[in-house]
Parts: C-alpha cells; structure tokens; sequence
C-alpha cells in the first residue's frame, strides 16, 4: 500500500518479474487470501508475464499487506500486517516443475514455525539438484526476524544479499566481530555459513562482492532517486542473472 495507491510487491515477487524482464523465467511462490486483493494478484502476476499456478488460496486468512510510507530522501519504510494468508504458506508438492529451477530466491523470514517449515520443505525437495543455487536475501523488517532465523536461512543458502544498514544489525544478533569492517565482515559470513558468495550493496555508494576466491567493489552509478522501493530486488535479480553466467571479473 504505497502513498499513492495499491501496487503488487515483495521481495520474491519483485525478483520473480526482474528476472523475467532480463530473459530468464521468474516463478512466484506464495498464498493469498480469498479475497479480491488476491484475485488481483493473481490477474497482475499473469498480466505481467508470470505464472499464477504457484498461488496457493487461503480461505481463513486474508491476502498480505504492507503499508510504505517514503520519507523525502526516498527511504521507504514498511509495516507489514501479520496473521495473512502467506504465513501458511506450503512446501511445493514433490515434483512439482519448479523443483527443477537453477535458483530459489529466499527473503528474510519471521520466526513463524508454519513458514519456516515451508522453506525447509523446499530445501529438502531441492537437496539433491547438484546444479541448484540458493539465494538469501537479507530483508530485515519490523521484528520479523532474530539470530536463529538469520542463522538458520544462511546455513540454507549459497549466495547472500544485505545492505550496508542490516548489516551492523546482523553482525550484532550473530556476533560478527567485524560490525565496521564490511569486507571483514562479508569474509566472516562466507566462511561461516559456507557461501559460494556475500553481496553488500551500498546504496548510492555501490556494492561489494566477497567469493571464495576474490572480492570486487563497484562505485555505483548516479542516478536521480525517485524512490527505493523493490531497488534491491531489481539489483539481487541482476546479479543472480550474471552469477549463473559466470559474468564476473572473478571465478565464483
């Protein structure tokens, strides 16, 4: 619910679209409610290109909702309403298609045990594609979150995205001793958790890259700032784009 009126959003949804918009095929995972704002999804999703057959129908719970209030600077700020229809969100069934995808893309969960143990069904579904990459991207909102759940999602994934704001936060819930050190820090993260590669984005200040052979940083380009809201997404899409090419100037 943005000021100036409704707009289908979320991390995995607004990954899903960038995804596709870049040549590749963007699914879309989650539940809504039975209710008009979720027939409209579902209408958007497919206006725009992409499967609604991964919509799974709620009937005690209505469609998720987030209020986004942006400050002047174009900062958003997010309150998302709780006891919503994605909060029982289900596993996909065994054998389902998208099973088969090179990547699932993950955003910060809430300690809610009928969701994590959604996301757990998936990584179990997925354990034995060999070629599959798991992408973890740190969106830290309200108090959906704590160290078991930042813990638990990294140790499920191989590439990981946090900003330059979460990060101090991350480092102090999962005690990284190098809270000001962002290259230390995303080092620490990559061999702690095992990941293939740690991504810090900078805002306008651009972005670092940490693998397990090099590090990259990228100044960023200026640009005139509408607005933030879904940025980090479009940007986690881009890289995930190149990342499966292999279009790094270092071997990740």
């Amino acid at each position: 619910m943005l000021p100036d009126g409704k707009q289908l959003g979320g991390a995995p949804a607004n990954f899903a679209y960038m995804t596709s918009l870049l040549g590749d095929e963007g699914i879309v995972v989650s539940r809504v409610g039975s209710d008009a704002l979720g027939r409209a999804a579902g209408r958007r999703l497919e206006r725009l290109g992409l499967r609604a057959s991964h919509l799974q129908l709620d009937r005690a719970y209505p469609t998720g909702t987030v209020k986004v209030s942006v400050d002047p600077a174009g900062q958003p700020t997010f309150e998302i309403a709780e006891s919503v229809a994605w909060d029982s969100l289900n596993g996909p069934r065994s054998g389902a298609p998208l099973l088969n995808a090179p990547t699932l893309f993950a955003s910060a969960l809430s300690p809610n045990v009928v969701r994590n143990r959604a996301l757990r069904s998936v990584n179990f579904s997925m354990r034995c594609a060999q070629t599959l990459r798991r992408v973890f991207d740190v969106n830290l909102r309200q108090s959906f979150y704590n160290a078991e759940v930042l813990s638990e999602s990294a140790k499920l994934a191989d590439i990981m995205k946090v900003n330059n704001e979460e990060l101090p936060i991350m480092a102090k819930l999962l005690q990284i001793p190098f809270i000001y050190d962002e290259s230390r820090a995303a080092r620490w993260l990559r061999d702690t958790f095992s990941l293939k590669l740690v991504c810090i984005t900078r805002g306008a200040n651009g972005s670092l890259l940490v693998s397990a052979d090099d590090a990259s940083e990228h100044p960023g380009y200026r640009v005139h700032v509408a607005d933030t809201v879904g940025a980090g997404d479009a940007f986690n899409a881009a890289l995930v784009y190149h990342y499966l090419r292999k279009r790094f100037p270092f071997h990740v």
